[in-house]
């Protein structure tokens, strides 16, 4: 395989973080000697996650086996993920905020047809399900487990409780006419074709303002991996917990 240097646009922060996690890590389980050091395997993880470098490619260009990356990578993402904050710390960090921003989106995965509950008839394609939240500069607050690509944001956003949540919370929440019906303090658009004046300037307004949390959710898809989830279901909800704390350790 040939090899040639490549760069990953992300700052020497991102990797200084995740350097240091993975070197408490290893501190933590009593690691003599490996392969690479903390700083190699971040810069591996790192591309695999930006850029959706395979284990091959990677092995290639770190002179490790295929098998090491692969058990490098995914030590790199359990680690990021047990740091990722739960509803309840996400509540409690949009407390002092004056709304919060609620989304849904559709990761394309590698399924086959007859993988029916991870099809989803709004966008066509198999894919999983996945909610966040952002505070009211677009910023990225908590991403919810990952659901088969069939369930409705709604449908997910209640079983995740994320309605309980805000109301509990005393939280505004902007969403769009995916959540109509969800009642409490989320607040959709009006919906309909025959509008009055002052029912269209509030959809437009609104719309303002959930553009917001849209961009917040194309920056999570920077991470060019999130394209096409070529890895087991069981392990995007992990995936998407370690870029959201990438994502804030860069912020």
């Amino acid at each position: 395989m040939l090899v040639h240097p490549s760069s990953i646009d992300l700052s020497g922060r991102t990797l200084r973080f995740l350097t240091g996690r993975l070197a408490v890590r290893r501190g933590e389980i009593g690691t003599r000697w490996r392969r690479l050091t903390a700083g190699r395997q971040a810069l591996l993880a790192l591309a695999h996650l930006r850029c959706g470098d395979t284990c091959a490619q990677l092995a290639a260009g770190f002179g490790i086996g295929i098998a090491t990356a692969y058990r490098y990578i995914r030590e790199a993402v359990e680690v990021l993920a047990a740091l990722a904050p739960t509803l309840a710390e996400a509540m409690r960090i949009a407390q002092p905020k004056a709304f919060v921003i609620l989304d849904g989106t559709l990761l394309p995965i590698d399924q086959t047809a007859a993988d029916t509950p991870y099809h989803s008839g709004k966008h066509k394609r198999h894919g999983m399900n996945v909610q966040v939240l952002t505070d009211p500069f677009g910023r990225l607050l908590w991403a919810s487990p990952a659901l088969p690509g069939s369930t409705q944001d709604l449908t997910a956003a209640r079983t995740h409780g994320t309605i309980d949540a805000l109301t509990h919370a005393g939280l505004k929440c902007w969403a769009d006419k995916a959540y109509l019906g969800a009642g409490g303090p989320v607040r959709v658009p009006f919906r309909g074709r025959r509008l009055k004046r002052w029912q269209r300037r509030h959809n437009s307004t609104h719309a303002k303002i959930r553009c917001l949390g849209e961009q917040a959710m194309a920056i999570l898809k920077g991470w060019r991996l999130l394209r096409k989830l070529r890895c087991g279901t069981n392990r995007i909800t992990a995936l998407i917990q370690a870029l959201l704390v990438l994502h804030q350790a860069s912020a």
